[in-house]
């Protein structure tokens, strides 16, 4: 439960603070032609941002053989930790996490992903010292666009919804903050368009990291301390 005006963001990480995004999609294409399926990347695109299972549901169908889903999980998980090590931080991404936790702003990583990759995440970004707290896909039932990984970086980090912003790079952090009256900035550096972000309900659209930076003391984040 909140404790006290304390102010904070909340990042999503894969696509928002570290360059991902395609490294799913090809993870995620590799997994399906080996199961046999054939389906573009553009559209695989698309879905990344959403948990597995309704990943497969958009992608195959809700009709679907469920009994393999396990199966394409470790296919993408496997093709996926091949990248770990590489894994690269977006322009100043580092940046600005320091640059909110400066401001007096707790910083929370509000993401879905597995423990292991969590790990690989935050050895990425090397910022663990201006990090307050850090979610993964054991603390939500349910994955984006539900906002249950929200709920979980609220509860975890004592802020209220009322007093935070949350970043985020695809169409599914924006209608899962919305579901919590968060406001959402977007960042079309996971490949999702500014039209489409603001399409569904972002507060503001910069192209990465970066550019919010610059824009920090005009940004919906300057309201928050």
């Amino acid at each position: 439960m909140p404790s006290d005006n304390r102010r904070g963001v909340l990042f999503d990480v894969d696509g928002t603070l570290v360059d991902t995004t395609y490294l799913h999609t090809v993870s995620w294409w590799e997994a399906l032609r080996q199961a046999g399926h054939r389906v573009p990347l553009a559209t695989i695109h698309r879905s990344i941002g959403m948990g597995s299972d309704k990943l497969l549901d958009h992608l195959l169908g809700p009709e679907r053989d469920r009994d393999a889903d396990g199966k394409l999980r470790d296919g993408h998980d496997v093709s996926y930790a091949e990248y770990w090590e590489r894994l690269t931080p977006l322009p100043r991404a580092v940046d600005l996490l320091r640059a909110c936790a400066a401001r007096g702003l707790r910083v929370v990583l509000a993401t879905s992903a597995a423990e292991p990759e969590v790990a690989a995440l935050r050895a990425a970004l090397d910022a663990d010292d201006v990090i307050d707290t850090v979610t993964s896909s054991a603390d939500a039932r349910e994955s984006k666009p539900a906002p249950d990984i929200l709920v979980a970086a609220l509860d975890q980090s004592g802020l209220a919804a009322e007093r935070v912003v949350f970043v985020g790079d695809s169409v599914w952090d924006v209608v899962a903050a919305g579901r919590l009256g968060i406001p959402c900035i977007g960042l079309t550096c996971g490949g999702t368009s500014r039209a489409e972000l603001a399409a569904a309900g972002a507060v503001a659209v910069y192209d990465d990291p970066a550019a919010l930076l610059d824009g920090l003391g005009e940004s919906t984040l300057a309201a928050l301390g």
